[in-house]
């Protein structure tokens, strides 16, 4: 089976996306795993394309272990620019599991998208029972072996755990991310996050992806830390998160509703021999 696909990025979050609105390509689990090894593709989702009447497109995500995941900001930035270039429209609306949402394309290669409004009720998140999701009292350690309690939980299309903490470097997050992720509190996983706010409008983080592992930047890592360092006090509406590569910008308007803006990366096109 040959595949055309495109490889994109946004700040080094990388995607195989596959159109599937003229062609039906039906994968299998394995061969989703097989195309983000990074032995042979590689990425840290697969996004499929789908038609969608009630918007330019529906967008399918895949994690990296072949599960499907509810929302990918990164991936929804890098597909709307896509699809902007072939429709010649700055303003795309594109369908996920959380709704419609919608980007609009600024030039320079800079995508804004309108992730909605977090969820904070334990049971949206979902926790595995009734707790305070702004402090969810969770033990970390750091490399000097010394304990953290802490954690706020958001839902921003998918769970996400936050830990605010004083020095980011002090965190091994290879270590940390997979005893959080598969926590028991989490029934269907989470996304973690350990952060340092550096100032009213900065915070730097290091991201462990659920089902995809150590990423380089996460859209909706990057929205729900804003939203709960607002919650917290710790920043206000504008907040930049520095990841390795660079920094999504975020602003919570006065709806609450999460806009996030970045980079993509230029489109390559790709062919997939499976």
């Amino acid at each position: 089976m040959d595949i055309k696909a495109f490889k994109m990025d946004g700040l080094g979050n990388d995607f195989v996306i596959i159109d599937n609105r003229e062609k039906v390509t039906n994968l299998s689990k394995e061969q989703i795993i097989r195309i983000c090894d990074r032995n042979f593709i590689g990425c840290d989702q697969l996004i499929l394309i789908e038609k969608n009447k009630a918007s330019d497109a529906r967008l399918k995500f895949f994690n990296s272990d072949g599960g499907e995941s509810g929302a990918c900001g990164n991936g929804t930035r890098c597909v709307a620019d896509l699809i902007s270039k072939e429709k010649n429209n700055k303003t795309i609306i594109l369908t996920t599991q959380s709704g419609n949402l919608k980007s609009e394309i600024l030039g320079n290669n800079l995508v804004t998208t309108e992730i909605g409004n977090a969820k904070i009720k334990w049971n949206e998140i979902p926790l595995s029972n009734e707790s305070n999701t702004k402090n969810l009292n969770i033990k970390i350690i750091d490399l000097n072996n010394k304990e953290h309690f802490g954690g706020t939980a958001v839902n921003v299309g998918n769970p996400h755990i936050i830990f605010f903490v004083d020095n980011l470097d002090d965190f091994d997050v290879s270590k940390i991310g997979p005893q959080i992720e598969n926590h028991n509190m989490f029934p269907e996983k989470c996304n973690v996050t350990i952060a340092e706010v550096l100032n009213k409008n900065l915070i730097k983080v290091k991201v462990w992806e659920r089902g995809a592992g150590l990423t380089k930047a996460c859209g909706t890592a990057a929205c729900a830390t804003a939203f709960a360092s607002k919650l917290n006090n710790l920043t206000e509406n504008n907040t930049d998160i520095e990841f390795e590569n660079g920094k999504l910008s975020i602003f919570i308007d006065k709806k609450d509703s999460i806009h996030m803006k970045g980079p993509v990366s230029e489109i390559k096109e790709i062919s997939i021999k499976l």
